[in-house]
Parts: C-alpha cells; structure tokens; sequence
C-alpha cells in the first residue's frame, strides 16, 4: 500500500434530518462525523445537533428520537457551519447514499447568508457505500443489510438512528466492504537498513533452515471439528473448516 493510500483522511459521515427533500424545506438536525486513518479510527469526531426552526411531525421524531423541545436551544446551522467545514476538508468522505446527504449539506452551505460558503465536492472527494454496495451484489442495499452482512450489527446499539451512531457503524461496514480492495506492494526493498519500504517483500536466504511442520494430532482435529459443530449451532457459519 503507498504512502498516499496508507495516510489518506477518511471521514465517515452521516446526518439527521427533517424530512427527505431540502427543496420543501427541509433541514439536517443532527450531523455525526468520524475520522479514520490507515483505515483505523482514530477517536476523532464531529458531531452537532442543530435547530431547524421549525417544529418536527412526529413521524419524523420517531425515526431519530430527536424532539422539537431537545433542539430548541441547539445552535443553528450556521453557527457550526466553519467548524464542520473545518472538520471534513480536504478528506475523502464515505457516506451511505451520499446523494442524500451532500444535497442537504450544500443547500445548507448555500443559506448562509454572508459567508461565501463551499460546497461539498469543492473541499473534499466523495464515496457512496450504496453505489459501492450495488456493484457488490447486484443491487443497492441499506446499511442495516450491510452491517448484518458484514456481521458488524452487533458493534453499535442502533436503538435510534442517530447521525454519530450511524457514522460509526458505517466505519466497520466499510473496513470489511473494501477489505478486499487493500494491495500489497510486491517490490523487493533494496534500500539501506533504516529505508526499506515495510510492505515490501523480504527475501529469506536460499540456505535457510527448513521450518519445522507441526501437524495436529488426531485428537485435535477432532475436538476442532466439535468446536466448529458448536459455533455452527449458534447461528454462525464458520469460515475456516
């Protein structure tokens, strides 16, 4: 992996809104961002609930659990607008149906009044987990089937589908979506000691001495194959026989 891909700045977004159309004027309530690395999390996030200025329907309420009476003292968008822009520039945003949510946050950018806001894709390159997903397995899928799919599900208590819980369940979903996609650098390193590339390939002397083969007895593949038995009764398919 190149030193460009290996430091590359993920962030793992998602949000909250009041509805599913900002032209009818609807507004994000909640945005939940987390950091990744090397494909790690760093423990860095970003996460602001904001006032929409005008009262929820219920139907919307319970899909978040976010109430009109929470976010009435909550900052509005424009207050955390640089802070957030701050947070996500210049890094690769992974968002599960990003049309969604980058429509949102620029007609967001766009009604602040005064300061010249960017727009999403002026400031950072996009990835949409959903387009990802369908050239997976034929289809589109949401992030609930990814995550049982992916058997990360269990990671997150997905009580509401709050931003910040969101993003984080979308970083596992996305560690094991394109674990597959991670290349190693097959180049012999030939530097000096001290230089050596740490993915390259290490050549172990021809005259070496032949590893020793330990091969499980008989009474081990045994209790081996009634300890698969009891992970295949839980409800598990064990990936390895």
């Amino acid at each position: 992996m190149s030193n460009e891909h290996k430091d590359k700045r993920l962030i793992i977004l998602d949000t909250e809104t009041t509805g599913i159309n900002p032209r009818e004027g609807h507004r994000i309530v909640e945005i939940g961002c987390v950091e990744m690395i090397n494909r790690q999390l760093t423990g860095r996030t970003y996460h602001a609930y904001i006032n929409p200025q005008f009262e929820m329907e219920q139907e919307v309420i319970d899909v978040h659990g976010l109430t009109n009476e929470f976010l009435r003292d909550k900052p509005l968008f424009a207050d955390v607008a640089q802070d957030f822009i701050a947070f996500i520039k210049d890094a690769e945003l992974v968002i599960h149906n990003a049309r969604f949510d980058v429509g949102f946050m620029d007609h967001e950018f766009s009604m602040v009044k005064g300061q010249q806001l960017p727009m999403t894709a002026d400031i950072c390159t996009i990835t949409d987990t959903l387009k990802v997903s369908k050239d997976e397995f034929g289809s589109p899928k949401t992030l609930d089937f990814l995550a049982r799919h992916y058997r990360v599900d269990g990671l997150i208590d997905r009580t509401y589908h709050g931003a910040l819980i969101d993003a984080q369940l979308l970083a596992f979903v996305y560690v094991e979506m394109t674990r597959k996609q991670s290349t190693l650098n097959f180049s012999v390193g030939e530097g000096k000691d001290g230089d050596e590339d740490s993915n390259a390939i290490k050549r172990l002397p021809s005259d070496r001495q032949k590893l020793k083969v330990v091969r499980a007895t008989a009474d081990e593949v045994e209790q081996h194959k009634e300890r698969l038995a009891v992970i295949a009764e839980k409800g598990s398919e064990p990936i390895w026989q």
